[in-house]
């Protein structure tokens, strides 16, 4: 270990010469390399909001329950109170048909004053039911079941299909995530490989010396390292203020989508970027110092 940190220096000067030996190559490399990794970033991104939606709309899951014809006040009282007690659900509360009205007025908007065309209140009393969504199909059965219930409506189309679309979200990013790892190694070695046959002479005098294949390999390790760091920092530089903007955007436009902590996010995905970085420039350099006995 004291040797090794003896020859640091070396291995930095060496990894140095060998990137400016190369330097337009290796720019284009680090920028490949940080745009590959902002989309494996914006991937990273995508799942955390649609991960944070469903979890909303699955606290927020939703069934309304109608009463048969002439069920008085204290019927839905009653069942009101019962459905409470039900498993998997949170909470149950009585909406009367002047809420409904006045509910639906709301969403209406400028639109409402066609409710004033009816001579009565044309909507009906529920119950509005808060559910645990891996419970529906149980909650549904045992409301629909009730004496003195009449028809049940939930939202299970609509979350399935969202579900479906973080599914099909999250399958879009694992192949993303294969495409950015099999093009990084593969720039990474490439960089390594050439590297050693540029300095093939120096490697088989080192050799000569007696130098370990440790010793001779590891300035190409660090050097693929810091391709693939500066990437990834290029990659989080250029998100933090994407996510700044996306976040000052849907807040403005969108505030009903729920979002991530913004500060959390963003140490997140930085973290994320910087550990992929580094465990790629790592196995690409492993990749490329394969070809080193081809030097020999």
């Amino acid at each position: 270990m004291k040797t090794f940190f003896y020859n640091f220096g070396y291995f930095f000067i060496e990894a140095r010469k060998t990137i400016r030996f190369n330097l337009l190559s290796n720019l284009f490399s680090v920028l490949g390399t940080g745009l590959i990794l902002f989309l494996l970033g914006m991937v990273a991104i995508g799942w955390s909001v649609g991960d944070q939606l469903v979890t909303m709309l699955s606290d927020e899951a939703e069934i309304s329950a109608y009463f048969d014809e002439n069920t008085g006040t204290d019927t839905a009282m009653e069942l009101v109170n019962q459905i409470k007690t039900m498993e998997g659900v949170w909470d149950a509360r009585l909406i009367s048909e002047t809420e409904a009205q006045d509910r639906m007025k709301e969403t209406l908007g400028e639109e409402a004053r066609l409710l004033e065309l009816f001579d009565e209140n044309p909507f009906e009393a529920f119950v509005e039911i808060r559910i645990q969504l891996k419970s529906m199909d149980s909650v549904l059965e045992s409301v629909g079941n009730l004496q003195g219930i009449n028809y049940v409506r939930d939202n299970r189309v609509v979350l399935e299909q969202l579900q479906g679309i973080i599914e099909g979200l999250k399958i879009l990013g694992y192949l993303i995530i294969a495409a950015v790892g099999i093009t990084t190694l593969i720039i990474i070695s490439h960089m390594i490989r050439q590297g050693i046959y540029n300095n093939k002479d120096q490697i088989n005098t080192l050799r000569l010396l007696g130098a370990p294949n440790g010793f001779i390999g590891f300035p190409f390790l660090m050097v693929g390292l810091l391709l693939t760091l500066c990437g990834g920092l290029m990659a989080v530089a250029l998100l933090v203020p994407l996510i700044s903007a996306g976040y000052h955007q849907l807040g403005g436009s969108l505030p009903f989508i729920p979002l991530p902590n913004k500060k959390e996010l963003i140490n997140n995905v930085g973290l994320l970027i910087l550990a992929v970085s580094i465990v790629l420039g790592f196995m690409g350099s492993l990749f490329g110092l394969s070809s080193i006995r081809k030097a020999e």
